[in-house]
């Protein structure tokens, strides 16, 4: 997933750390083994390179990921689309890595026209996804969060009930530290310098979790200029053109971080107006820290949020 991945947690008696350790690591790479757009034998790229007209086996997790996310794709009417790869990799955000220009209208309006959620068909009783030619997933938005799940679920059947995981800046907690207190996690600043979310001055907010997910999605590291112009790496899957509106940073607390994660995208794609009248219709708890013209930042939260935190 080209992160870190990180646990915090209180282990049962006669439990062996290295076996705890061994564990996680496998369930993060089974993830990368599916669902992976930069490992060329993933069973991601595998459906990607798939002929025209044929459908293909996946294995359970990557069905059941790939479903619920034409189902976030069908709910949100196409703000987020797994089978925006060939949008993501034109704009120079996916595994080619080209050159960060802006293409030209006509390179577009190519790609746009492998972009679609309604384009792939699923076979719920054999597993099967339909790849119609030219369809190119990327699960970025989804399959680390859904990594973070796998995570928790391994430490649930190991018997853990005391744990913080994260993955790549994503978490889910379980259970309280050993004194009782819920776990403690720092929602980043926009433009904090990496790796500085330990220093005060850099937290934008600090939300205390139990038994919850959250996800952040923000435009100031993963981005490019050109032109003159500001191009963020998030893609509107029915413009084809990176979101232009106020959105720093978009945070999702969640029963679970595969839900965080991806609605994360959703909102981050809405934009704060569109987005905040999706997220009360669908009680999702959401804070959007917007860029001002001064300089500071604004905070709107959903209701949901704003309960989740209290």
């Amino acid at each position: 997933m080209g992160t870190t991945w990180s646990v915090n947690a209180v282990l049962p008696p006669n439990a062996r750390e290295t076996a705890i350790e061994r564990g996680i690591q496998a369930e993060v790479d089974r993830v990368v083994a599916q669902m992976s757009t930069y490992e060329a034998d993933s069973d991601l790229s595998r459906f990607n390179r798939a002929p025209a007209g044929t459908w293909q086996a996946l294995p359970p997790e990557f069905y059941g990921v790939l479903r619920y996310a034409l189902s976030l794709a069908r709910d949100s009417g196409g703000a987020y689309d797994p089978t925006v790869g060939p949008l993501v990799n034109l704009w120079g955000f996916g595994p080619d890595k080209r050159p960060h220009d802006a293409p030209d209208t006509a390179a577009i309006a190519a790609a746009r026209a492998r972009v679609g959620w309604q384009r792939i068909k699923l076979d719920d009783v054999g597993h099967r996804a339909f790849q119609p030619g030219g369809v190119y997933v990327d699960l970025s938005s989804v399959a680390k969060g859904f990594g973070v799940d796998q995570v928790a679920r391994f430490l649930d059947r190991e018997g853990v009930t005391s744990y913080l995981v994260e993955v790549g800046g994503e978490l889910r907690a379980h259970g309280h530290k050993p004194d009782g207190t819920p776990w403690h996690v720092g929602i980043e600043r926009p433009g904090a310098a990496s790796a500085a979310v330990d220093s005060v001055d850099e937290v934008e907010r600090i939300v205390s979790l139990t038994d919850k997910a959250i996800a952040t999605s923000g435009d100031y590291r993963h981005f490019f200029e050109s032109g003159g112009r500001f191009y963020s790496h998030h893609i509107d899957p029915r413009t084809g053109y990176p979101v232009a509106h106020t959105v720093a940073s978009v945070s999702i607390v969640a029963d679970d971080c595969m839900h965080a994660d991806s609605l994360g995208t959703t909102m981050t794609v809405l934009g704060p107006d569109e987005g905040m009248v999706y997220a009360k219709q669908h009680g999702i708890a959401v804070l959007f820290v917007l860029y001002r013209g001064d300089g500071k930042f604004e905070e709107r939260m959903s209701p949901a949020f704003v309960k989740a935190v209290q």
